[in-house]
């Protein structure tokens, strides 16, 4: 008889392993070499590589859909075309879900969103960052209601994680339609260049309702999410580089928002003294400079992983560390359009400041800013609404606020780029800024107008009352009077004063009134 149970035993483990061999054969041997041939990486190669080996537990591999419609009863589709589970990413605990394009080209249905939703679950009450893998042709049509409910169980529970876990979307292949919706959601998207393509939908169902003809490189490509809609955080080169810059940035990340981020160790002397900001600003003060020089002398070993690095060049946001912490930089960039706060600079400021908020990561801003955009096409489009934005991130953040003003910081721009009044804990000033409610030409066109117009030498009645102005106003002295800086300091004691200021915030806590959350200008 125990010969007979242990037969009957051996069978089912035999039948185990068949049955699992064949789930994770994905799509089969040739689909997995479609993949290599498009130099992308399969489902599970991507997720091996991603974790730290043998941490890995899949969640979910034997889910199958229900659907019997066209022809679905006879259809197959391992592990629903989705990979789900947890494991170590250097060292610390990540949720992920990558979707497999070689099962049935990775579309979402039931189960497939169910897996999705359940997976985010997780991570929110395990207080693990969430990664999702993006590859997929868009929604399973052939499950109708199913399929568009799925939609909305997957949106529902990224939205009630997001404040509380890091959520990082990896565009490794298409991602249409209402999908679409699942990255742009989440804190970050890596779109990779050639692969990676994302939109609410594809080429032809724009021809169909449209008549538009277009490619989905033109419709949905990284520069269309990158450069103009930026909707695209990162660029990644390959799947590899992809999965490699999307670790860097959980490494900046605490794992939720009850958690300081991670301080790691730094040979660069938090103290340490740059000689070169001293010569940096030059003698005309309409002439750009470079503010990337500035943040990479400043930060821990010149390293910085900037966000939106190719939408809104006029503002520059990213993350570095200074003493081995994380810290978010917010920053002009006198390059490009003078460093001006126009829609698009105010929306991504704004954003970087309130994930930073969020996950307890303070915040840094390098202010060089004439102030914001004016004129038709700006004020038409919102800049007010737009702009406002940047104040409530400011003023609803409760993480250590440093602010150091370069240069220019005027009207609107100076609470934009944060001041004490905004939230500050500390601003600092270099002996070149420029700390006033509007340049001296500007103040004396209205201030100075009739007197001009009634003289008999104008030019120099103009030329004289600008310069006192100036004189008076553009310096950072009248603001440190005031005690709206703490400091006005040498250029190349920049880090010291930075570091400080944070050793000293180290351990800052902000009690406000109770609310459910501030209804900012959407």
């Amino acid at each position: 008889m125990s010969e007979v149970i242990r037969g009957a035993t051996a069978q089912r483990i035999e039948e185990y392993k068949r049955k699992r061999e064949h789930i994770l054969q994905m799509g089969g041997p040739e689909a997995i070499e479609e993949r290599h041939r498009r130099e992308q990486m399969s489902a599970r190669e991507r997720i091996d590589y991603f974790f730290d080996p043998g941490t890995f537990t899949e969640i979910g591999l034997w889910i199958k859909h229900r659907t019997t419609a066209f022809g679905m009863d006879k259809r197959e589709v391992p592990a629903e075309g989705i990979i789900t589970g947890f494991g170590k990413v250097n060292g610390r605990h990540v949720v992920a879900g990558a979707e497999d394009y070689t099962a049935m080209m990775g579309t979402f249905g039931e189960y497939h969103g169910k897996k999705l939703s359940y997976a985010l679950d997780f991570a929110k009450d395990k207080g693990w960052p969430f990664v999702s893998m993006n590859d997929s042709a868009g929604a399973r049509l052939h499950e109708g209601m199913d399929t568009l409910e799925s939609y909305g169980w997957t949106f529902r529970s990224q939205i009630l994680a997001s404040g509380i876990i890091p959520q990082v979307s990896l565009l490794m292949g298409p991602c249409l339609g209402g999908q679409a919706y699942h990255p742009v959601m989440m804190d970050f998207v890596i779109q990779v260049r050639k692969t990676g393509f994302m939109g609410i939908a594809g080429p032809a169902f724009v021809k169909t309702q449209l008549g538009e003809e277009i490619s989905l490189e033109e419709l949905s490509g990284w520069k269309n999410h990158a450069i103009k809609s930026g909707q695209t955080h990162i660029i990644a080169e390959d799947d590899k580089d992809c999965l490699d810059k999307c670790k860097e940035l959980l490494s900046f990340f605490p794992s939720n928002n009850k958690e300081k981020p991670p301080r790691i160790k730094t040979k660069d002397d938090p103290e340490r003294e740059i000689p070169e900001l001293d010569t940096i600003i030059p003698d005309e003060p309409t002439r750009p400079y470079d503010m990337y020089q500035i943040i990479n002398k400043v930060v821990d070993e010149g390293h910085f992983v900037e966000i939106f690095k190719y939408y809104a060049t006029n503002a520059i946001c990213g993350f570095a560390r200074i003493s081995g912490r994380p810290v978010g930089i917010v920053s002009n960039q006198p390059m490009v359009k003078s460093g001006v706060l126009d829609i698009n600079a105010c929306d991504k400021l704004a954003r970087f400041i309130r994930f930073c908020d969020l996950f307890n990561i303070p915040l840094v801003s390098l202010t060089d800013c004439p102030g914001y955009m004016i004129g038709s096409e700006q004020d038409w489009a919102g800049i007010l609404r737009h702009g406002a934005k940047l104040l409530y991130a400011w003023a609803d953040a409760t993480v250590p606020l440093v602010s150091v003003i370069i240069r220019k910081s005027y009207a609107g721009a100076h609470y934009g780029m944060l001041d004490k009044s905004i939230g500050a804990d500390f601003v600092f000033a270099w002996p070149t800024a420029q700390i006033t409610i509007v340049g001296a030409e500007t103040a004396a066109s209205v201030i100075f107008a009739r007197e001009v117009k009634e003289a008999e030498n104008p030019e120099e009645v103009w030329a004289k009352r600008i310069k006192e102005y100036s004189e008076l106003y553009e310096n950072p002295y009248c603001a440190a009077e005031r005690g709206y800086v703490d400091d006005v300091i040498m250029p190349h004691d920049t880090r010291k004063f930075i570091n400080r200021a944070l050793d000293a915030l180290e351990n800052k806590s902000v009690a406000r009134q109770w609310r459910k959350y501030s209804n900012i200008n959407l």
